[in-house]
C-alpha cells in the first residue's frame, strides 16, 4: 500500500467521510483507544500507568486507553488537563464511560510512574503551549517515563513538524489510518520515536475524495529499471560528469561511482587535462573524456547517447561551471544540478530557471541541501514540504532537498518525504554519491521525479546497510548493488 499522508485537516475530512459511510465516531475512537492499549500492553510489563487526557478528543482517546487498560489488570491514573464538565461529543462520553478518579493533571504526579500515555494535544494543535500545559509536558520528560503518545507527541504540528514551544519525547507514537507530515518532518519527527499506523476502520475509500499530493517515501512509488535479456551498454544510458580541477576531482569521482553502481550502462567524467590526469589514477571503468571549455562540453554532449548529465560536485563556482550548466540544459540530456552548479547561479537564479523551462527534452533535478537551498530561492516560508513544493514550482524542476528528513516535490505540486535515511549519512561526499544515483537511474530511462525518489531510498537504505560507526562516502557505492538487488526480489 502507497502510505500517503494526510494533514490534520485531511485527516479530519477522512473523519468525517468514514462517518458518513456509516461508521459511528464513538466506534473510531474507541479502536483508537483500543490499538494504544493494545500496543502498550503489548510491549510493557504491567505496571503503574498514568494517562494524561486533554480537553478534546485526542484526550478521549485518552479515557478509552485507560479503561481497557484497567480492563486488563492495569493500575491506571488519569489526569485531566481542564474541567471534566466542559468536555464535549465523543470525548465527554468516554471520559464517562471511565468509572475510575479523574484528577486535575498537574507536574508532580508524573514523578511516580515509569509510563505514561500522552493524550493532551493531537496532530491539529496550531499555538504554542504555556502556562499549566507547559509545565506539564516539561515534567513528563524530565520524569524519565517511557510515554507512548496518541497520534502524535503533544507540541508537535501534525502538518509541519513545528514545535509548538516544547514537545513530549515519546518512545512509541501510535497513529491511526494514514501518518501526518509531521510524523516524519523535523524538528517534530525527533520528539514521535517509533510510530505505529493502527487501522480504526476508516475504510480506504474515503481518499477518493481527498486529494492527497504527499507520500512517505516507498519503493511502490516508483520502479527500479532492469535489464533487458538482449539490451547492451548503450541501452543503459551513458551518464557524464562534469569534474572540478585538478585539486577538486574526489566528488565528481564518488558521482562517478555512484552512477556505475546504480546501473548506467557508461559513466565518463569531463574534464580538462589537468583534471583527467588525476582521476586516470583512480579510474578504470569509468571513462575519461577532455572538455576545456563550454563550447567543447556542448560538443560532446551532441552525442545523444550521452542522456544524461551531473553538474555540482566540486565542479568550481563561477563563470566556466554558469556556462557548462546551459550548455548541459540546452541539450537533449536529463540534467542533475547539485553544489557548486547551483551556487553559481545565486545572483540571476531566473537565468538557471528559465533555461529549466526552455529545455525541451529530458528531466532537470536540483539537490541542495539547506544552505544551498536558500542561496538559490531566499527565504521561503513554511515547512520544509511547502518550501521545496514551491521552490519546484518556481524553478521547474523536481527539487530534492536534502536532510535527514529529504523532501522531493515536483513542479505540479506532488511531494514526497524520505525516511530511508541514517544519521551516518552526514559525511563529506555522500551527497555526491546521491547525485551519480540519480543521474545514473535518469541514464536509464527514469522520470526526474521518479529518480530522485528512488535515489534517495537507495542512497538511505545503502548507508542503512553499513550498519556500524565510520561510514565514508567511498563506502556507498559499493552498497549500493546489494540495496538493488533487496528491492528488485
Amino acid at each position: 500500500m502507497v502510505q500517503d499522508l494526510l494533514t490534520p485537516s485531511q485527516m479530519a475530512h477522512a473523519d468525517k467521510l468514514a462517518v458518513e459511510a456509516g461508521i459511528a465516531s464513538l466506534t473510531l475512537m474507541e479502536n483508537a483507544g483500543q490499538a494504544v492499549a493494545y500496543e502498550v500492553a503489548r510491549r510493557f510489563p504491567i505496571q503503574p500507568v498514568l494517562v494524561l487526557c486533554g480537553p478534546g478528543n485526542n484526550g478521549g482517546d485518552g479515557f478509552v486507553v485507560a479503561r481497557l487498560l484497567e480492563e486488563r489488570g492495569w493500575p491506571v491514573r488519569v489526569g485531566l488537563l481542564g474541567e471534566k464538565a466542559d468536555l464535549a461529543g465523543d470525548a465527554a462520553v468516554m471520559a464517562r464511560r471511565w468509572t475510575g478518579n479523574v484528577e486535575p493533571a498537574h507536574p508532580d504526579m508524573c514523578r511516580d510512574f515509569g509510563l505514561i500515555v500522552d493524550a493532551l494535544f493531537g496532530a491539529g494543535l496550531a499555538r504554542d503551549i504555556d502556562g499549566e500545559a507547559r509545565a506539564l509536558v516539561e515534567a513528563i520528560n524530565t520524569n524519565g517515563a517511557d510515554v507512548v503518545a496518541v497520534d502524535i507527541p503533544t507540541g508537535v504540528d501534525g502538518e509541519t513538524g513545528a514545535v509548538h514551544g516544547v514537545a513530549v519525547e515519546a518512545v512509541l507514537t501510535v497513529t491511526f489510518f494514514r501518518c501526518k507530515p509531521g510524523h516524519l518532518l523535523f524538528p517534530g519527527a525527533a520528539f514521535c520515536g517509533e510510530i505505529l499506523l493502527a487501522d480504526i476502520g476508516i475504510p480506504d475509500s474515503v481518499l477518493d475524495d481527498i486529494e492527497v499530493s504527499l507520500f512517505e517515501n516507498d519503493p511502490k512509488l516508483w520502479s527500479l529499471p532492469r535489464r533487458k535479456r538482449d539490451g547492451h551498454k548503450f541501452s543503459a544510458g551513458h551518464c557524464v560528469v562534469v569534474s572540478g580541477d585538478e585539486f577538486h576531482t574526489g566528488a565528481a569521482r564518488l558521482a562517478a561511482q555512484g552512477a556505475a553502481r546504480v546501473g548506467a550502462g557508461l559513466v565518463t567524467v569531463v574534464g580538462d587535462r589537468a583534471a583527467l590526469r588525476v582521476h586516470a589514477a583512480h579510474l578504470t571503468a569509468i571513462m575519461l573524456a577532455e572538455a576545456e571549455t563550454a563550447e567543447a562540453f556542448a560538443g560532446l554532449l551532441e552525442d545523444e547517447r550521452k542522456n544524461a548529465v551531473i553538474i555540482g560536485p566540486a565542479a568550481g563556482i563561477g563563470e566556466a561551471t554558469h556556462a557548462r550548466v546551459l550548455a548541459a540544459l540546452e541539450s537533449k540530456a536529463s540534467v542533475v544540478l547539485d553544489a557548486d552548479a547551483l551556487t553559481s547561479f545565486t545572483k540571476e537564479p531566473h537565468l538557471l530557471f528559465s533555461a529549466i523551462a526552455a529545455k525541451g527534452d529530458g528531466d532537470v533535478v536540483l539537490t541542495p541541501h539547506d544552505g544551498e537551498f536558500v542561496r538559490l530561492f531566499g527565504e521561503i516560508g513554511g515547512c520544509k514540504a511547502s518550501r521545496t513544493r514551491e521552490a519546484a514550482a518556481r524553478s521547474g524542476a523536481t527539487i530534492l532537498l536534502k536532510g535527514a528528513d529529504t523532501v522531493i516535490a515536483r513542479p505540479d505540486g506532488r511531494t514526497v518525504i524520505n525516511t530511508m535515511a541514517t544519521p551516518l549519512l552526514a559525511t563529506a561526499g555522500a551527497g555526491d554519491v546521491l547525485a551519480g544515483i540519480v543521474g545514473g537511474l535518469l541514464a536509464q530511462g527514469m522520470n526526474g521525479f521518479d529518480a530522485a525518489c528512488a535515489g534517495a531510498f537507495v542512497h538511505g537504505r545503502a548507508g542503512r546497510a553499513f550498519d556500524k560507526p565510520g561510514l565514508v562516502a567511498d563506502d556507498l557505492p559499493g552498497l549500493v548493488p546489494g540495496v538493488l538487488a533487496e528491492l528488485m526480489v
